[in-house]
């Protein structure tokens, strides 16, 4: 496995809190898209930390090939 499984192909718009850490699932096998549940371990990849600078809505990438994991940057687009 050379790519992450494609868990969707868009976003996942979710509520975040500032200063709040949440890991993002980079291989695409989570149950609990778009976070992390664990499922990594049977994968090369890992997930992303990261802590959200302000509450609101947040754009989490789906496809797992974003260049600003863990945010979208349309990259699904191309796919």
């Amino acid at each position: 496995m050379n790519s992450p499984k494609i868990a969707r192909n868009s976003p996942y718009q979710v509520d975040v809190v500032a200063g709040q850490s949440y890991w993002w699932c980079a291989c695409g096998e989570s149950g609990n898209q778009p976070y992390c549940d664990g499922s990594h371990k049977t994968t090369p990849f890992t997930p992303v930390k990261f802590t959200a600078a302000k509450s609101g809505k947040a754009w989490l990438c789906g496809c797992k090939h974003s260049g600003n994991k863990p945010y979208c940057d349309g990259t699904h687009k191309s796919l």
